[in-house]
This record gives C-alpha cells, sequence and structure tokens, in this order.
C-alpha cells in the first residue's frame, strides 16, 4: 500500500499537520520539526502528492505553454528550454498545441479546467489579443516572442522585429546588392508585418535598389521552398531576406534544386540562428535572436505576475545581432 502523510507523522512522532506544513513551500515550521519528518519520509520512501498539495496551497504549479508552429524546428529548442526552464524552477509544463487555431477561447477554457497558475503564450505570429484574453480572464500571462508594444496590455517579451528588418535591409546594401526581397512567413502574422516594414523603411532611402516582397504560408521549410521556387521562375532577386531560418532554408533547397549556387547566384540572410543554421552544409548567415534569455525572462515574469497579478504589463526587448556565415556576398570594402 501506499505511504501516507499519517504514516510519516507516526514515524516522525508529530501531527499530521506538522508533516504537511514541511512539505508545503512558504509554511512555518521548525527546524527540528523539518529533520525529523524529512527522515521519516526518507525512511518509508514518501513523496508528497502535489495535486494534494495544491488543494492546501491553492497552486498548482501548472505553467500552460501555448505555441501554434510545432512544423517550424525551432520550437524544439524553445520547447526544451521552457520545460527545463519550468522544472528548474520546481514549475510543470502543461503544452497546449493550437495547430491552426487563433481563436483563444478553448485555450483559455482548458488552461482554466486545469486551474493552470499561469499562461505562457510562445508565438511569433499570434497577435497581442490572443494573450490579453488570459489576462481578461484573470489567468497570469507572458506573450513571449510576441509584437513589441510601448504600451502592452499583456507582459511581452521578445525582440524588436521591426528593428531586425532594418538590419537585414542595411546587411543587403553593405554587400552591394542591387535588387532585394524580402521572402516572409505568413502575410497576417505580426512579425512578418514588422520585419517587412523595418525592410522597407530602409529600402525607401535607397531608390536605385529595386526591391520586391512576398509571403510563405508558414513559417516551415516546404513552405519557404514553394515560395522561393516561385520566385526563380519568374524574375529572381540577387538576394532575400527570409524572415526566418527554416524559411532560409527551405529557399537554399530551392535554389540548389534550381542548379544555382549560395551566395554566388543568390544570396540569403534569415533570421533565429537556430541550431541547424550553424550546420556546415546550410552555414547560414542569419540575425540571432538571443532565444535563451527570452525563456529566461519570461519564466521569471510569469512567476512574478502569478505572485502579483496586479503589476503593470511590460514589455522586455532584447537586443539582436548579425551572425556572419556563407549565404551572404561578402561586405563591400568602403570607397570601393
Amino acid at each position: 500500500m501506499a505511504v501516507t502523510l499519517k504514516d510519516v507523522a507516526i514515524r516522525a512522532g508529530v501531527s499530521r499537520s506538522a508533516v504537511s506544513r514541511t512539505f508545503t513551500e512558504g509554511a512555518s515550521v521548525s527546524e527540528k520539526t523539518r529533520r525529523k519528518v524529512e527522515k521519516a519520509a526518507d525512511e518509508l520512501s514518501y513523496r508528497p502528492n502535489a495535486l494534494a498539495s495544491s488543494l492546501t496551497t491553492g497552486r498548482t504549479k501548472l505553467i500552460g505553454l501555448v505555441s501554434n508552429n510545432f512544423h517550424n524546428p525551432i520550437f524544439l529548442e524553445v520547447f526544451d528550454l521552457f520545460t527545463r526552464g519550468l522544472q528548474d524552477r520546481g514549475l510543470r509544463p502543461l503544452l497546449v498545441n493550437l495547430s491552426d487555431q487563433t481563436d483563444p477561447a478553448g485555450s483559455v477554457r482548458m488552461l482554466r479546467q486545469y486551474s493552470v497558475d499561469g499562461v505562457i503564450v510562445a508565438s511569433s505570429t499570434l497577435p497581442p489579443s490572443f494573450a490579453k484574453e488570459f489576462r481578461d480572464a484573470g489567468v497570469p500571462v507572458v506573450h513571449s516572442f510576441g509584437r513589441r508594444s510601448s504600451a502592452p496590455q499583456v507582459h511581452v517579451v521578445g525582440i524588436d522585429n521591426v528593428e531586425c528588418g532594418r538590419m537585414a535591409a542595411q546587411a543587403l546594401i553593405d554587400r552591394g546588392y542591387e535588387h532585394v526581397a524580402f521572402l516572409g512567413g505568413p502575410e497576417a502574422a505580426t512579425s512578418t508585418q514588422d520585419r517587412l516594414a523595418g525592410f522597407m523603411e530602409v529600402m525607401r532611402r535607397h531608390p536605385g535598389i529595386a526591391v520586391s516582397h512576398s509571403f510563405a504560408s508558414e513559417y516551415s521549410f516546404d513552405a519557404g521552398r514553394v515560395e522561393m521556387t516561385k520566385q526563380l521562375m519568374t524574375d529572381p532577386a540577387e538576394a532575400y531576406f527570409c524572415g526566418d531560418d527554416v524559411l532560409s532554408i527551405g529557399a537554399l533547397s530551392a535554389v540548389a534544386e534550381a542548379g544555382l549556387s549560395v551566395p554566388g547566384d543568390v544570396g540569403i540572410i534569415g533570421l533565429n540562428d537556430m541550431e541547424m543554421a550553424r550546420w556546415e552544409n546550410i552555414n547560414l548567415t542569419t540575425i540571432h535572436q538571443p532565444v535563451g534569455e527570452i525563456i529566461n525572462s519570461s519564466i521569471d515574469l510569469v512567476v512574478a505576475t502569478v505572485d502579483r497579478p496586479e503589476r503593470t504589463p511590460e514589455a522586455r526587448l532584447f537586443p539582436c545581432r548579425i551572425v556572419e556565415r556563407g549565404t551572404l556576398r561578402p561586405l563591400v570594402a568602403r570607397g570601393a
């Protein structure tokens, strides 16, 4: 039979409430009693029931992790970092796969049924209103990789996608390309819109450079490959900002299939700097997004918000940088 709290109390010679307080975070118990209870628990191989303790504390230690693009390999990195980060803090992730859903009602309903302490929406494509639904329902929420705002309605942790678009545009200008293009993810995605806005802002200052844009159906290898294949069949640009590493890798595949070379015939720059981008056979020049820092900050913020739900929403933005590899031509020397 399973060892119970009562068995531990008898072995330790203390009350059941003393055993309960010993295994309840923040509860008051003397050091002497704690040692006796822990010794008895070890001797009996007793482990406290997490679900039972949640009835006492009012906390389940469950954090909902909501995402909507499992086709992008970077989510494996995101999921790994989030789950380990939560577990290291004594929390448990509850994963929600939205697939193609954009209505938050079902997710809000389900996560409330599980009495999660908080929610992290991990998506660069969902609008701010999605995460706000959780806040309106009284659930502490953080939108990781969310849209930058000077007056956010929920906590947002991520990057300035407009600035990333500017960085990519300048990188292509500095390499002397005269015909460039933006190949983005889904047109409705906030990350796509912001990256394109920054890209075009810089390009408008250089009217001598021909510029165009197009969109893939999703952030995936296949979508990037399909869209680049279309581009190569018409009037391809000399270089593309693909707006995401997985799109870039799909584009690289299409360029190779067309018998062209990178960066000789076509230059490509991505965004994320996911692990695959560093592989020798890919060697993608890209914009590094500090995913680990974003995730750690998101977890810290959701924990703080669980403790203080009245916190004013804040935006935490992390700087990005270009990682030079092998898919763009070399920089043009100044004065050349």
